[in-house]
């Protein structure tokens, strides 16, 4: 299997489950990462954005021929919610261990590092494909890889 389509999968793996602890678990945490000046109600906010990476991560996971669009989807989602996390270092807000300015500053340094993996496994990044390459990703598309 193609290093690309590990990285694929284990990104959509990563989103699924982060959408499904915004509706479970760690409900709260994600609300307390919703900035104080977004629009919407912050419990709106986090069951919303967790729809979203479900419905993202499960695409880029179960439908490999669109993963150029999905990549790019999920590329947009992460600069979307990067005001997000600047908002919680700007607020000093604790959440998910980040109870530090250090730690918060940290974090949004990981925010442009998903954004190419969502471009990289979906295809955007990386040598040019020749009709070789062509032929062996419709290949993987076919059987699955």
């Amino acid at each position: 299997m193609k290093a690309q389509t590990v990285g694929r999968v284990v990104l959509g793996g990563f989103m699924v489950t982060a959408g499904v602890l915004h509706l479970t678990t760690q409900r709260e945490e994600f609300r307390a990462q919703v900035p104080e000046w977004f629009p919407v109600d912050e419990d709106l906010t986090v069951l919303g954005s967790g729809v979203v990476e479900i419905a993202l991560g499960s695409a880029f996971v179960a439908l490999p021929r669109h993963r150029r669009t999905v990549g790019a989807l999920l590329a947009a989602f992460f600069v979307a919610i990067f005001p997000g996390n600047i908002a919680q270092y700007v607020e000093g807000t604790d959440a998910f261990g980040l109870d530090t300015d250090r730690a918060r500053l940290v974090r949004l340094f990981f925010q442009p590092v998903l954004v190419l993996w969502a471009l990289w496994a979906g295809g955007w990044l990386g040598r040019r494909r020749t009709a070789a390459d062509e032929q062996q990703a419709r290949e993987e598309v076919e059987t699955g890889e």
